[in-house]
């Protein structure tokens, strides 16, 4: 299959590990880079700015005429997702579009479940809960948790990191949260360290975002 995963930031470390993330539940991802933008995403202005660097890098591939099953978004917010969806090629053509944000929203809210966010980025509240409405889920949203950090400060030291979140996370379940995400392509590995560790579903968003777009592509849609 040809999957693209685009990492609408510039940090290419941060690719590599999503794209790693996504072909282990069993899609084959080329992960690709914005060329231009921010290494991380952490306030409004740069995501409208990687919602740009997602078309482009999607306009290079079509203009390439390289072969595309699917593209998945992985930047939390979805930043040009609607833009993707509206090319008409893409529907002609049959190409599955996913972002990892509406995938997570998607699989925390199954069956009714009470979900939150915990990350890394409070000036990004109003995007994620617009990303959350976009997926159809804000009926099950109890909203974001962020950590008491600094964004890049807490990214530079992995295991600072975890701790941080897994104090958002019981912040999310006091509230009553069923399901929390942990929500941003650069909390990838961080994310993976806390399933099983807390008494809910921690839902990671880049497998969440594959196993989406294989089932997408399963039914053609």
């Amino acid at each position: 299959m040809s999957i693209y995963l685009f990492n609408p930031n510039t940090n290419p470390d941060t690719t590599k590990a999503m794209a790693e993330l996504a072909s282990a539940e069993g899609l084959r991802v080329t992960g690709r880079t914005a060329p231009f933008g921010v290494p991380m995403i952490v306030e409004p202005s740069s995501l409208a700015q990687s919602a740009d660097a997602v078309v482009a890098m999607l306009d290079e591939l079509l203009d390439a005429g390289a072969p595309i099953q699917g593209i998945i978004i992985a930047a939390f917010g979805d930043p040009g997702l609607a833009q993707v969806r509206a090319k008409a090629i893409l529907r002609d053509k049959g190409i599955s579009v996913c972002g990892i944000g509406e995938a997570s929203f998607i699989e925390a809210g199954a069956e009714g479940r009470r979900f939150a966010v915990a990350t890394t980025t409070p000036a990004l509240e109003g995007a994620i809960r617009s990303a959350v409405d976009a997926s159809g889920m804000s009926a099950n949203f109890l909203g974001s948790f962020f950590t008491k950090a600094d964004p890049f400060a807490a990214v530079r030291n992995p295991a600072w990191l975890v701790e941080l979140l897994a104090e958002a996370v019981l912040e999310a379940k006091t509230a009553g949260a069923e399901a929390v995400i942990i929500g941003g392509g650069p909390l990838a590995k961080a994310a993976s360290k806390l399933v099983g560790k807390q008494d809910l579903v921690i839902i990671e968003p880049v497998p969440a975002a594959a196993r989406l777009m294989a089932r997408r592509i399963a039914r053609g849609a």
